[in-house]
């Protein structure tokens, strides 16, 4: 059984959300499984260290899940048109995979959420891309094939579904939005299975 790392942050549970939906798209696919996986918060305070095993959710990832997984599918709340500050520390300890090349040729895919309409949305989900990119992976998005992704009024882009979640941060999914997801967690694994390796 291929298995595909769903690694997310999520402050309030729209990332979570999309990560959820992703891992059923790619379980609908068979012969293969997702991984899910969170990563801690990063503390202003140099000393404040989290806790070893989350108190909810998802358990954090471990560099041996990069090195046994056969795709990734990244997720972060944006920030300013990047990924959240967690995500980016994970990344930036990653350069044993990197000089290893861990992850060269593996499928990968983005996804986000922001709390307005032109927070963030694709520029978060372009330099999300950036350190998957350096890894050697092969990047995929949303074509325009999911009919859905023309006609959405909520969350949704080519570079990787997103969600709005409005100033109130709602984590509920709109239709479009799940349908995207669930549609983009189904190609990364389709392409998983057509390249055959772990």
């Amino acid at each position: 059984m291929l298995e595909i790392l769903v690694l997310y942050y999520s402050q309030r549970g729209s990332v979570r959300a999309l990560a959820e939906r992703i891992a059923r798209g790619i379980e609908s696919v068979p012969g293969v499984q997702a991984r899910i996986r969170t990563v801690p918060r990063v503390s202003t305070v140099c000393e404040a260290t989290s806790h070893a095993v989350p108190g909810e959710g998802a358990p954090y990832v471990e560099m041996s899940d990069l090195a046994e997984c056969a795709g990734v599918a990244l997720g972060s709340p944006v920030r300013f048109g990047n990924m959240a500050a967690p995500m980016k520390h994970f990344w930036d300890a990653t350069t044993a995979a990197w000089q290893n090349g861990t992850l060269v040729g593996k499928p990968a895919c983005v996804f986000t959420a922001s709390g307005s309409q032109h927070g963030g949305n694709e520029a978060t989900l372009l330099t999300m891309m950036l350190p998957l990119l350096h890894h050697g992976m092969l990047v995929t998005g949303l074509p325009f094939t999911e009919a859905v992704l023309r006609e959405t009024r909520t969350g949704g882009t080519p570079y990787g579904a997103s969600h709005v979640s409005g100033a109130s941060g709602d984590p509920f999914l709109s239709d479009d939005e799940s349908r995207l997801a669930f549609a983009q967690g189904k190609r990364l694994a389709e392409i998983v299975l057509k390249l055959g390796r772990p």
